[in-house]
C-alpha cells in the first residue's frame, strides 16, 4: 500500500498543481501566482506529515513587486516578510473561519481531500486573489475587531461571517458566503445595515450585501429610501 506521502505527493502533482494552472495559476508543487505585472498574487500549501498521514493547508498574499526585493522567486506565502499588502489563510474566506487544513491518508478515498482543496480555491481563494489584485479604488470600513457584534449575531444564527466591510462608490460593501435564498442571513444583515446607516456617515449611502464571488444579494438604504434584492 502506498504511504500517505506518496499519495500526497501524487495529489499535488498530478491533480492539484494541473487543476491550478487551468485555472490561470502559474508554478508547481507548493508555491503558485497569478500573472500581474505590479503584484505577487500568491497561494502557498503548507504540509505537515506524522502518525501516517499528512495534512495541509492553503496561504495567501499579496505582495507589491516594488517592495519585493528578490525578483529571482516570488515570495512565499507560507512565511509572511511583513511586506505584504494583504496575508491570509484560506479558511478565513471560508464560511467556517478560521484555520482549515485538508488530510491525506492511505485508503480508497484519499483524492477527495486533494480534490476539496480545489475546490475551495476554485471558490474563494482565486477571487479573493483576483479582487486583490484591483483593489485600489476600495477602502477598508471596519475590521475584524470591529466587525465582531454583527459577526457574533451571525454566528448565533449559524450563518457566515462578515468577511470584510469596505467603501467605493458611496456604498459600503459587506462580503461573505451568503446566498440569496438565506432569508436569515437577510434579516441579519438588514439590522445590521440599519446600524451602519443611522451614523449617517456622508461616505455611503448604501449597504450592499455580496457573495464570495462578488454578486450583489441586497441591497439596504435608509427607511426613507426602500430596500431592494440584488440582481444577478
Amino acid at each position: 500500500m502506498r504511504t500517505a506521502q506518496e499519495l500526497y505527493t501524487t495529489g499535488i502533482r498530478d491533480h492539484f498543481a494541473p487543476a491550478l494552472r487551468a485555472l490561470g495559476f502559474q508554478g508547481w508543487r507548493h508555491s503558485f501566482s497569478l500573472p500581474d505585472h505590479e503584484r505577487w498574487a500568491v497561494l502557498g500549501v503548507h504540509a505537515v506529515a506524522g502518525d501516517g498521514r499528512v495534512r495541509y493547508t492553503v496561504n495567501l498574499s499579496v505582495t507589491d513587486k516594488a517592495a519585493w526585493d528578490r525578483r529571482s522567486i516570488r515570495p512565499d506565502a507560507n512565511s509572511p516578510t511583513g511586506l505584504e499588502r494583504w496575508h491570509s489563510h484560506i479558511g478565513e474566506l471560508l464560511p467556517v473561519g478560521g484555520e482549515v487544513w485538508w488530510e491525506v491518508a492511505p485508503g480508497p478515498r484519499w483524492l477527495i481531500a486533494v480534490e476539496d482543496s480545489v475546490a475551495a480555491v476554485r471558490g474563494y481563494a482565486l477571487p479573493e486573489l483576483r479582487r486583490r489584485l484591483d483593489a485600489d479604488d476600495r477602502e477598508r470600513y471596519l475590521g475584524q475587531a470591529e466587525l465582531d457584534g454583527v459577526n457574533g449575531a451571525l454566528a448565533a444564527a449559524r450563518l457566515a461571517r462578515i468577511q470584510r466591510a469596505e467603501l467605493t462608490g458611496w456604498a459600503l460593501e459587506l462580503h461573505g458566503a451568503w446566498s440569496r435564498h438565506d432569508p436569515a442571513a437577510q434579516a441579519v444583515l438588514a439590522g445590521a445595515a440599519r446600524g451602519f446607516l443611522s451614523v449617517r456617515d456622508a461616505r455611503f449611502h448604501t449597504v450592499r450585501a455580496l457573495d464570495t464571488l462578488g454578486r450583489t444579494l441586497w441591497e439596504f438604504r435608509r427607511p426613507e429610501d426602500g430596500n431592494h434584492p440584488g440582481a444577478g
